[in-house]
């Protein structure tokens, strides 16, 4: 069982840039894929951006694409988001989620809040 502490949200201007880090305790972190997800009031949580268990593949929304990276380091056992050219849009609750190979079964961190001011 892995747990997960998201860290580096704030309050940034309009085209400014964040790092999100999601760190991990517990489990196996090399053996997990890994992803993170924003969520705003009223609105379901939506997919950002996932990495494959071992970094190799990834993934992201048509939103984010070209302007946030995302990366691991399993020695560390840690999860990063990159953010620049941060729009407004692009304030919510970011969360790392941890996607067990085997069972499938998703863990979730508690969330970082991101705010963009135009």
């Amino acid at each position: 069982q892995v747990q997960l502490v998201e860290s580096g949200g704030g309050l940034v201007q309009a085209g400014g840039s964040l790092r999100l880090s999601c760190a991990a305790s517990g489990g196996t972190f090399s053996t997990y894929n890994l992803g993170w997800f924003r969520q705003t009031p009223g609105k379901e949580r939506e997919f950002v951006a996932g990495i494959s268990w071992i970094g190799s593949s990834t993934g992201y929304a048509d939103s984010v694409k070209g302007r946030f990276t995302i990366s691991r380091d399993n020695a560390k056992k840690t999860l990063y988001l990159q953010m620049n050219s941060l729009k407004p849009e692009d304030t919510a609750v970011y969360y790392c989620k941890a996607t067990e190979r085997s069972t499938k079964y998703d863990y979730w961190g508690q969330g970082t809040q991101v705010t963009v001011s135009s």
